[in-house]
């Protein structure tokens, strides 16, 4: 799928920051922080532009959030089946790289009574096969 796709898919409007951003994560084979993205596109857009372009696409559910840790962020494309289906996010602490896991594995704890699920998020952490030692 292409950037413009994408945007006409979600009914958005097609503007350069937009499919910049898209092209970007298209491209990458791993997810990307906030301050990634901006240094592939640095120069590009101004930072107004930049923001409203990335939050536009996240609450759009093109892009979906992956927090490591209290400092560091990722974002990476949502597809269908990340959307449909819970998944595992790997994360390698010696290279940083952050990936989407697709698994068909069905996660379910069960809860306090009383309590109700509105999202799940597992990250794993550990070597990727380019730093595995």
């Amino acid at each position: 799928m292409t950037a413009k796709q994408l945007l006409q898919q979600h009914k958005l409007k097609r503007t350069s920051c937009r499919e910049g951003m898209l092209e970007l994560f298209l491209a990458s084979k791993e997810a990307l922080s906030e301050n990634e993205l901006r240094e592939q596109l640095s120069g590009s857009y101004d930072r107004t532009t930049f923001y409203r372009s990335f939050i536009t696409l996240l609450d759009a559910g093109i892009i979906h959030k992956i927090v490591v840790d209290n400092i560091l962020t990722k974002y990476a494309l949502t597809t269908p089946m990340t959307r449909e289906h819970q998944h595992v996010h790997f994360f390698c602490t010696h290279c940083e790289t952050t990936k989407c896991i697709q698994t068909d594995v069905e996660i379910t704890i069960q809860l306090p009574e009383g309590f109700h699920q509105d999202s799940m998020d597992i990250l794993i952490k550990g070597s990727c096969n380019h730093c595995k030692q």
